[in-house]
């Protein structure tokens, strides 16, 4: 009689699953547990071309091509991806080979691997993850700009200077 495929998936969905109310949209907001995984590529599933998306997208698949969004990108642990990656954040527990480009950060959880250029102001790597590339750690994205106020202190006689933040 036909029965289904036993396979223990349970750490890779759960784990990513759980992160994903973890992540934040950005460095100064609450974690985006409302939103909810706007596309999904299937374990089995290949996809040649370019993704271009909001949101949350997770992929157990085969990916080869582009992927573009502000969002955030969930690679299960059985993806395999080819591809040139530009997203918000990261989240990566399969095989990323191509140029990974994050706003907000990466993280690598085993057993990933990613043979690549990676270009992120936040990187994190856990124990058991294989990473073969080249690392630029950037400059987080600020969204709110503020001024800054310098005075001599030599001379109080002498009018404040105003610049705007870094």
């Amino acid at each position: 009689m036909w029965q289904p495929e036993k396979q223990d998936n349970r750490r890779s969905t759960q784990s990513l699953s759980d992160l994903e109310g973890n992540i934040p949209s950005s460095p100064n907001s609450r974690p985006e547990s409302t939103e909810a995984i706007v596309a999904f590529v299937g374990k089995g599933v290949e996809f040649k071309g370019t993704i271009s998306y909001s949101g949350t997208v997770r992929i157990d698949g085969f990916l080869d091509g582009e992927i573009h969004t502000d969002g955030t990108l969930l690679v299960g642990e059985e993806a395999v991806l080819t591809a040139k990656v530009s997203a918000g954040t990261i989240v990566c527990m399969g095989k990323i080979t191509g140029d990974v480009v994050a706003k907000e950060k990466i993280k690598l959880l085993a057993p990933a691997v990613l043979n690549g250029g990676v270009k992120t102001p936040m990187l994190s790597i856990e124990d058991g993850v294989l990473f073969n590339g080249t690392l630029e750690m950037t400059q987080a994205v600020r969204e709110v700009s503020r001024e800054t106020t310098l005075r001599s202190v030599d001379d109080a006689s002498v009018s404040p200077i105003k610049r705007a933040a870094v």
